[in-house]
């Protein structure tokens, strides 16, 4: 008998991409998804680290390396700061396609997280996500499976959105795709994906960082999540740069479209807003209120 770790270190071995007349080698695996592995590896001609993916072993087939150089075809013409550049695309010695791509240093999201950080700053991130989302849709590309496992938050604060391996063109024929608790009515339904199944999952990113650390959402926030997550397609944003300056405003103190508040939360909102202007006005009344008692004492 051949003990367990034994036997997972040789198929391990013997699923490892043949490099053989490539300029990579890999140095370490960084994940698996859906579709492929992911490799860090460095690349002989420009003496560099580049992130590998290549084909999953146990998933080598026609459909799916079809799937795959359709995925880096859609991440090379989305040339922008919020997704990974492509640097190479081909074929290995064991017939696997794989493609090269800039090595991103960081954490997911999620893991993001769990470090101290502030609300707004949080959603400082999340204004860059839906920048990028908003690209993309301009491309006529939806993502579908936008979770904070697919966002990368790297070490000199770049934000990227990842895995575009099931991403489509908004004219696409349905499927059902993306991640459960992330993926629209629609997509679960298997009806066609338009821009508004991001706008949904982007809610759902919203929610999972307005409540890290805190349960307890503020009334604007929770409605721009809830227009965001709307179980009604028509009832949500119209796209993601409507959904970016509605979280803009709240950051701003100003108010957001999504909700319709009282009197007394503008008029907290107006004091938060210019607690400057009111810090000065009242040192002004106080500093009145005591040269006119001392004058009549």
């Amino acid at each position: 008998m051949i003990p367990d770790p034994m036997v997972a270190r040789l198929r391990q071995v013997a699923q490892q991409p043949d490099l053989a007349g490539t300029p990579y080698t890999i140095v370490r695996e960084i994940g698996r998804g859906g579709m492929g592995v992911v490799y860090e590896a460095t690349d002989a001609r420009l003496d560099r680290p580049v992130a590998l993916k290549v084909l999953a072993f146990e998933l080598s087939s026609r459909a799916a390396a079809a799937r795959m150089r359709d995925e880096a075809r859609t991440m090379a013409r989305l040339e922008h700061p919020g997704i990974v550049p492509i640097h190479d695309f081909g074929e290995l010695a064991d017939g696997r396609v794989f493609y090269a791509m800039k090595l991103v240093r960081g954490s997911t999201l999620r893991d993001h997280t769990q470090q101290p950080h502030s609300r707004a700053d949080l959603l400082r991130l999340f204004l860059r996500i839906c920048e990028t989302v908003a690209f993309a849709h301009a491309a006529g590309v939806v993502h579908r499976d936008l979770k904070p496992e697919n966002i990368m938050v790297g070490s000199f604060g770049e934000v990227l959105v990842m895995d575009w391996g099931i991403a489509a063109s908004i004219d696409s024929p349905a499927g059902v795709a993306g991640t459960h608790g992330f993926m629209s009515p629609e997509q679960m339904r298997g009806e066609p994906a338009d821009r508004r199944a991001d706008i949904f999952a982007l809610g759902a990113i919203l929610r999972f960082i307005a409540t890290a650390g805190d349960t307890r959402v503020p009334r604007p926030l929770a409605a721009i999540i809830a227009k965001a997550m709307s179980a009604d397609a028509g009832q949500r944003y119209g796209d993601a740069a409507e959904l970016r300056a509605d979280v803009a405003r709240y950051l701003d103190a100003l108010a957001v479209s999504a909700y319709r508040e009282t009197f007394p939360e503008r008029i907290g909102r107006w004091t938060r807003r210019n607690l400057a202007l009111v810090s000065i006005v009242i040192a002004y009344l106080i500093m009145r209120l005591v040269i006119f008692f001392w004058l009549h004492r």
